[in-house]
């Protein structure tokens, strides 16, 4: 499935670009299911919000109980100083999450595409697992940062396998809040761990090492393309303050044949966790 450039391209810079992996109709399902799920969500916490500023989710159980969970949360600046939102509510999410890819058919069947699994095994995940789901809304004028990040502090396994399967929804620019990402930032260490113990949670420190400042590129992706990229490949996405949103949808996957964490946040307990298989 991936020509040889991309998988050097993988292997290399720790990151490779799909174009046209989704269709014009799976954009469209995605899109319509996603705003219907916003819809149809009843609130059941106080004003749930998303951010990276501040990794503690420390008895937050709205997130922490997400895992197997469809639950939506709000950006960061989804609020007025009167706790009234900023503009229409449905303007105002930064996400769902993390269980899209088996509670919801629509996700269910796309997150499952058997070339997914094509795409998975030729970047080396012999026995895929999918983790965790997030539909991203990238909103428009208030769409918040995603600090510098590696997925691998979230998802550490023993040797670590995660891979990112991040999927443009629609264009992501440098004006909307396009992905940014380190070019061989992967080959260097794993800077932190997000560690779960009960209800606590904390975000352990292993290496000192800067995140990137003027390394890293941006990839601005048509709609209904496919990033892959490894665990430990250093990226982040700014505030979208233009008037066009920046969707996307990303899957993290795992190999089973390495020892996924008993201490990473997410946890599978009740859901089935398999790969990209064909669903009857």
């Amino acid at each position: 499935m991936l020509s040889p450039k991309q998988l050097d391209q993988f292997k290399t810079d720790g990151y490779t670009v799909i174009e046209n992996v989704l269709s014009p109709e799976h954009l469209a399902q995605m899109k319509t299911r996603a705003a219907g799920i916003v819809n149809e969500w009843k609130e059941d916490a106080d004003n749930p919000i998303f951010t990276t500023k501040d990794n503690n989710r420390s008895n937050n159980n709205y997130f922490l109980n997400s895992a197997e969970n469809i639950s939506c949360f709000y950006e960061e600046e989804a609020f007025d100083a009167n706790g009234e939102f900023v503009q229409k509510r449905e303007d105002c999410i930064n996400k769902i999450g993390h269980a899209l890819h088996e509670l919801d058919l629509t996700f269910q069947t796309i997150s499952h595409l058997p070339l997914l699994g094509e795409i998975a095994k030729d970047l080396g995940l012999e026995q895929p697992e999918l983790r965790q789901s997030m539909y991203i809304f990238k909103q428009p004028r208030i769409g918040g940062v995603v600090n510098w990040h590696q997925d691998a502090t979230f998802f550490y396994s023993d040797p670590i396998s995660v891979i990112t399967f991040w999927f443009a929804i629609e264009d992501a620019t440098l004006e909307n809040g396009c992905l940014w990402v380190e070019p061989k930032g992967h080959l260097g260490p794993l800077r932190e761990r997000f560690n779960r113990d009960d209800n606590i949670t904390t975000m352990d420190a292993l290496d000192d090492t800067p995140w990137p400042t003027e390394s890293g590129v941006p990839l601005e992706v048509k709609a209904g393309t496919l990033v892959c990229f490894h665990g430990k490949l250093p990226h982040y996405s700014a505030p979208n303050r233009s008037e066009k949103s920046r969707q996307a949808y990303t899957l993290h996957v795992t190999d089973g044949r390495c020892h996924y964490a008993e201490s990473n946040w997410l946890q599978t307990k009740t859901l089935p966790l398999r790969g990209f298989d064909i669903i009857d």
